[in-house]
């Protein structure tokens, strides 16, 4: 008997402990921080390719349009009321931040991120560019998706592409991917921000994209 209690007791404890930590992925892996990941694991894949001085340079432009620009543009709407958080939450708030984010990556895929230079990393950010516009005609249709799994899982698809293209033959980051794919989906669950069929339709917008250009580079 007394070993059951003990039991219980420290299931339920390991359980809270998971319910503490599972919301830290959705910051952690917040949409915003996506492309800046998936750029600095690119450059690290590919460090012969570019000068220090050139990865700096693409780091920077990475920022500034996909982190700094999204999230000054976040606390002006904000402070107009137009969005309450920053998890997005209705979708009502989401039509405004999807279309900056569209303008944002079409000038990233036409000026900085040029195929010429970086191919993998252009057809990563053309699909995340067509995700995108998924999610956004999600939206006009009422239509939630989870951002978190559109970017999580697009960035998934793109590590195990480069992964067979550049013949890394290394499974553990595509393996670390997929897993961190379920964490947040576990994480956007636990913290009630979307429903299992909201989850999916995120998954899906995040994948096709990222598979339908995966064809033109590895």
């Amino acid at each position: 008997m007394a070993k059951n209690i003990i039991i219980f007791v420290l299931y339920h404890k390991k359980n809270s402990v998971l319910k503490k930590l599972l919301p830290i992925f959705s910051y952690i892996l917040h949409p915003i921080f996506i492309s800046l990941y998936a750029t600095l694991f690119y450059l690290f894949y590919k460090e012969d390719l570019f000068s220090a001085q050139e990865k700096y340079f693409v780091l920077i432009q990475i920022l500034v349009i996909n982190v700094i620009v999204p999230v000054l543009f976040y606390l002006l709407l904000r402070s107009t009321g137009h969005v309450k958080s920053v998890m997005l939450s209705q979708t009502s708030e989401r039509t405004i931040p999807l279309i900056l984010q569209c303008f944002l990556y079409i000038l990233l895929v036409k000026r900085s991120i040029v195929i010429t230079r970086y191919p993998e990393l252009h057809f990563f950010f053309l699909g995340a560019l067509f995700s995108t516009i998924l999610a956004l005609v999600c939206t006009l249709f009422k239509i939630k998706a989870s951002l978190h799994m559109v970017a999580i899982c697009g960035f998934a698809i793109f590590v195990i592409g480069l992964n067979i293209h550049l013949q890394m033959h290394n499974p553990y980051w595509p393996a670390l991917l997929i897993l961190l794919s379920g964490i947040v989906a576990s994480s956007r669950l636990e913290m009630n921000a979307h429903t299992s069929r909201e989850i999916l339709i995120g998954l899906f917008i995040g994948i096709m994209p990222q598979l339908l250009f995966l064809s033109l580079w590895l």
